[in-house]
């Protein structure tokens, strides 16, 4: 984990969103609409590396579901992120399944790896390729490192917030972001592969 230094792209701005959603848990639908703006780009690409072109559709439903339920969350900007992702990942994959597309599917791994190297690979890998192409390569990665990859990277979420989505433990989903951002920064010739700070791919459109 990064220490010290600026804070993660990715939650930047999780002191206005956790305020933004009190708001709107109150009824204020300008606050929703913060909310919305906050969060929607990284759901959005998370959500098209899961569904590719029919990523805007599941979002709209898993908005309606968010503004459904949002009096029962409880918790702070990154625990939306995380509740929102969740939400998004279970729309995903029922549209998957009306879809009768199955998902690719590999074991995660189970051990907790030691992440040697010099700097980032979240920054040195994205800061060279556009927003749609990492999207197109992360879902050419097996799904349990695209999720992972997608979760950390697109979401912006950390290792345990991830994991809670994921319905696994923090140390199997650590090893597939990994293994995934390994394999993508072969691709395209970075070298040195660390689990420091997430970039946000949502918020460089």
């Amino acid at each position: 984990m990064r220490q010290g230094g600026e804070p993660r792209r990715g939650h930047a701005h999780d002191g206005e969103l956790g305020a933004a959603v009190a708001r709107a848990q109150e009824g204020d639908e300008a606050a929703f609409a913060v909310a919305y703006r906050l969060v929607q780009p990284g759901l959005l690409g998370y959500l098209r590396g899961l569904v590719g072109d029919d990523a805007e559709d599941v979002a709209s439903d898993a908005w309606l579901e968010i503004a459904r339920d949002l009096a029962r969350f409880k918790g702070d900007g990154a625990g939306f992120r995380g509740w929102s992702a969740t939400i998004a990942r279970h729309r995903a994959l029922d549209h998957l399944r009306r879809q009768k597309v199955r998902p690719r599917s590999s074991a995660l791994e189970q051990d907790v790896l030691d992440l040697p190297g010099a700097y980032s690979t979240y920054d040195q890998t994205l800061e060279s390729i556009s927003t749609e192409h990492a999207l197109e390569l992360v879902r050419g990665l097996p799904r349990d490192q695209a999720e992972a990859v997608l979760l950390r990277v697109v979401v912006g979420l950390d290792g345990p917030a991830a994991a809670r989505v994921l319905g696994k433990r923090p140390g199997a989903v650590r090893t597939a972001a990994y293994r995934g951002l390994k394999r993508l920064a072969k691709q395209l010739g970075v070298e040195g592969v660390t689990e420091d700070g997430p970039r946000t791919l949502g918020e460089s459109k």
